[in-house]
């Protein structure tokens, strides 16, 4: 399994983004399509999003904004097809070493609960109570990231 990772600089890859984050999100796990797409969705917004290939075809995407000197990794994702081959971990990877290179020293993210192991298993810990997002138990989790 060839993997790349590139961030995304034009309108075909965010769309190839978009179409991953139809899939699971709006498709597998009912969130509205208006919930799941935001301001942030666009080239020019406050956001760097990132889109991995598996052997040339889309299969994971996420995104990365700064909020309030914080690396927020919002919107990960990885196709089903693509589950349990450790792809997960290297959008996590990615978007931390990007948000070190910025300068960021904490992450922080919005785990669905049902994922919050995968999370605890990449450092990351439990900063809240459940809450509601989209439908979804959800926790804020956060990691001190390593420079």
């Amino acid at each position: 399994m060839n993997t790349t990772i590139v961030e995304v600089t034009n309108q075909e890859l965010l769309d190839a983004c978009f179409a991953i984050r139809t899939a699971i999100f709006v498709e597998e796990q009912g969130v509205p399509a208006s919930d799941e797409f935001d301001a942030y969705d666009t080239l020019d917004a406050e956001a760097r999003h990132i889109l991995l290939y598996v052997d040339g075809v889309p299969a994971a995407s996420s995104r990365l904004r700064i909020v309030e000197q914080v690396a927020k990794l919002e919107r990960i994702c990885v196709m089903l097809d693509y589950r349990k081959h450790g792809l997960g971990r290297v959008l996590i990877d990615k978007l931390e070493q990007m948000a070190v290179a910025d300068g960021l020293e904490k992450a922080k993210l919005h785990a669905q609960v049902q994922a919050s192991g995968f999370y605890e298993r990449l450092g990351y810990a439990p900063a809240s109570e459940v809450f509601m997002e989209d439908g979804i138990p959800h926790l804020l989790m956060t990691k001190k990231l390593k420079s």
